[in-house]
């Protein structure tokens, strides 16, 4: 009878071990999207005019939930996103250089003749940066000073500028996202941002007339096939397939949700954080499939309602 009890407790204790082993793990949403202006904040926004990737959980119990921001990971696989001078602007001041003790202030970024210029204060002085900006082989954006002036005058570098190794002035604690290597500032286009978390890496760069433009790429040996959204024709939309997604009191599985813009005329004006406040004044409709269809009105529509 002893000898009974024992076997059965050895196999109470590796049934459910080997149960766990066998349960698969939880799958990523998918997603892409066409022509989007994607809000950091209400008015910081990014330029995508394409990206394909997948919402992966943090946690492995809970499904990716897009009222917390803090719950999924977008893991970019290729993606061409643009952000403008006054965008990175307020990027930097309100979230890169906004902890206490920061030296640098007040910063200004332009776009001039496919250089970058850089103005602000540094512990009270007034400087001015034209830079060239480069790509380094992590993925990093590379700006190399060509120009310096502070107070109107022109320097030889930053460090002869400053005055001490600035490095050690910038808290790369607090500044996610950006450090500094001799003269040249280097920037994480991902890190950078505030939740929800992005990965994926940069492949090429350039400058135009009006923004910075980043082409994200596969990890290599990768192919992402494209997703076919159910309206193939639709030029403005997010479209998220597969895996398991909650939003609001809704938790869909297998998930098939494609949201539209209301009005192709220009990109989608989308805040995460306002979504509902769009959803609202949208519409929806059911696929054949069980999909669904929600169509919504930009955000800057929207947005002095309640």
């Amino acid at each position: 009878m002893r000898r009974c009890r024992a076997v059965w407790s050895v196999v109470v204790a590796i049934v459910p071990s080997r149960a766990l082993a066998q349960v698969p793990a939880p799958q990523p949403v998918q997603v892409q999207m066409r022509n989007v202006g994607f809000h950091i904040d209400s008015t910081i926004v990014m330029d995508i005019d394409f990206a394909r990737g997948q919402l992966r959980r943090r946690v492995a119990d809970q499904p990716a939930y897009l009222d917390d921001k803090r719950s999924f990971v977008l893991e970019l696989d290729t993606a061409r996103i643009g952000v403008s001078g006054p965008a990175l602007s307020q990027l930097l001041n309100r979230y890169t250089f906004a902890y206490p003790g920061s030296p640098l202030h007040a910063l200004t970024v332009t776009i001039e003749h496919g250089r970058i210029r850089q103005h602000g204060r540094m512990r009270g002085i007034s400087f001015d940066v034209l830079g060239d900006l480069s790509l380094t082989p992590d993925g990093e954006l590379r700006l190399h000073p060509a120009t310096i002036k502070a107070v109107g005058i022109k320097v030889g570098g930053l460090m002869k500028f400053f005055g001490l190794n600035l490095q050690k002035l910038v808290n790369t604690e607090h500044a996610k996202g950006v450090r500094i290597e001799q003269d040249d500032f280097l920037l994480s286009p991902t890190k950078l941002l505030p939740p929800p978390a992005v990965e994926g890496k940069v492949g090429h760069v350039e400058v135009n007339d009006s923004e910075i433009v980043q082409t994200f790429v596969p990890a290599a040996g990768r192919r992402v096939e494209p997703l076919t959204p159910p309206l193939p024709k639709a030029e403005n939309y997010m479209f998220f397939r597969g895996g398991v997604l909650r939003f609001g009191k809704l938790t869909m599985d297998d998930t098939d949700l494609m949201i539209e813009d209301a009005d192709p005329r220009d990109p989608f004006d989308f805040w995460l954080d306002r979504y509902n406040d769009q959803l609202v004044a949208g519409g929806s409709r059911n696929t054949r499939d069980h999909g669904l269809i929600v169509e919504r009105p930009d955000f800057k529509k929207v947005s002095g309602k309640r």
